[in-house]
This record gives structure tokens, sequence and C-alpha cells, in this order.
């Protein structure tokens, strides 16, 4: 039976991050990709005005409840931008729907650059670390690492020590894997550190000096597709950043494309360095 992955989070129509970055992307990488929209936006948030909004945690329960009555199932679940309502349907709909050793990949979306984003309340990295709780992986910027826990920002004042003191904290929330993202210990170099409770083992690509909305997703979506086509915790980070770069090399010139990256011009990139 080929792997069928549900990736729960928001959908801006348009804005290249979220959902419409996770379904091309995971398809592009050969995975059935089934879709639970958090909630629906005209565009995204960063850098556009009076946009549109709609919260669609109302419609979990029903839609649970035709998942079961077909008996559709999943062997992966990827989770991104969600509310703290959300999040004990998406526990029970993980329950209730994984297929035997189904993965569970969460992407703790809530903050960056220091600071949480609008709509959350101080109460949110609480809820989130129950979402994180149990994952096979999560994978937090330094941000949302030092809100899940509870600990200040401290930007790019850091060494290699507070990195790895960092992950086995995250690690007893009780992930089976850390992946850290947008770390970095020299000028110019930007990776990741990952983190299984055994081994602390580090990536990392050139750093690009831009910083384009929708990144993340990029990443978290060519990782989880990558770890569904049988690539290691470290291999999947190291294609993911790689994607991403390349995303950006295709953007970068373009002052037009202001809202995110081209990351359909580098899906035959993607598609290469799975084989």
């Amino acid at each position: 039976m080929d792997k069928r992955l549900l990736t729960i989070q928001d959908i801006s129509c348009v804005g290249q991050c979220s959902l419409t970055v996770a379904l091309p992307v995971i398809s592009a990488c050969g995975i059935e990709t089934a879709v639970l929209p958090s909630s629906v936006l005209s565009t995204h948030t960063a850098g556009f005005s009076g946009y549109t909004f709609k919260d669609l945690t109302e419609d979990m329960p029903s839609i649970l409840a035709h998942w079961k009555k077909e008996n559709i199932t999943f062997d992966a679940f990827y989770t991104g931008y969600v509310s703290k309502a959300q999040i004990p349907y998406i526990l029970q709909i993980m329950e209730e729907t994984a297929r035997p050793d189904a993965l569970r990949i969460v992407d703790p979306v809530m903050a960056d650059n220091g600071k949480m984003y609008p709509g959350f309340d101080s109460n949110f990295p609480k809820e989130m670390a129950k979402l994180c709780k149990g994952a096979d992986v999560i994978m937090p910027n330094l941000t949302e690492a030092s809100f899940l826990l509870d600990t200040p920002y401290v930007g790019e004042d850091y060494d290699q020590a507070y990195i790895e003191d960092m992950l086995k904290k995250l690690k007893a929330l009780g992930a089976k894997n850390v992946v850290l993202t947008g770390v970095s210990f020299e000028k110019g170099k930007l990776g990741c550190a990952c983190y299984d409770g055994n081994k602390i083992e580090y990536t990392f690509t050139n750093r690009l000096d831009a910083s384009v909305h929708g990144t993340g997703d990029v990443f978290a979506s060519s990782f989880a597709g990558a770890l569904l086509r049988g690539k290691s915790i470290l291999e999947a980070a190291t294609i993911a950043q790689d994607y991403v770069v390349e995303s950006m090399k295709l953007t970068l010139g373009d002052d037009s494309h202001w809202y995110g990256v081209k990351f359909e011009k580098a899906i035959p990139f993607l598609i290469e360095r799975l084989k």
C-alpha cells in the first residue's frame, strides 16, 4: 500500500506558505498527501493588509467522523500552524486514524525572531508542548524552542554547548527526535541540529543574506516528504535545507516576488536529491 500523509495547517490562498506549499511539495516527493485546513486566509499575514480569515475548528469533529465511517487512515501526520483550540482535536485525529507505526511530525509554528506570532497568547507554548509530546519529530526554530522551554531568547549570542543543552531539554518534552532549525556557529553558514536521544548531528548550508516568507514551510514539507521516502532524519534535514536555498536562489533578484519563494521552480532539484 502506498504511503498517505495527512497535513494539518492553515491555507493561505495566495502567498506560497502553509498548505499551498505542503500539498505540492510532499506530492512531488511521491507521497499521497491529504489535507485538513485549520483555517483559510485570502493571503498570508506578512506584508498583505486587510486579509480575510476563516477558522475551521468546528469542522474538525465532523471531518474525523466521516473519515472513521469511511475507514480512512494515514501513515503519517505533519502539523503546522494551528490554534490552541484545535490541538485536542488534532491529537484525537492522530489517535483514531493512524495506521500501525504512523509517524507524527510536528512543526510547532508560533514564533520567529524572538517574538510570538500575532494571535497566540503566552499560554500557547504549553498547549503546543502537548502536541510535541509523543511526536516522532519536532522541528522548532530557535525562537519556538525558547518559548517551548520557557527560556529567554538569546538571538545569535550562543555557542555549541547552549544548542546541545537546548536539544536535550526539547527531547525531554517527549519527542523521539528533535530537529532544531536556524542554527549557526560561523558567519555564512546556517543549518540544523538533529538529536535522537543518543547522538547530536549537524548539517549546514551556505547562508543567503535574505529573509523570505514561507521558507520554514518549504523546509518542513520537504523534510516530511524525504522522511517518508526512507531518508534518515539527518538526510531529510540536509535535503530540505538545500531545497530551501535553491528555492531562494531562484527568487532573489525578483523584487515583484516579495511574498514567498519560487519553490515550484526548484522541485526538479528536490526530486533529483531524493533519488
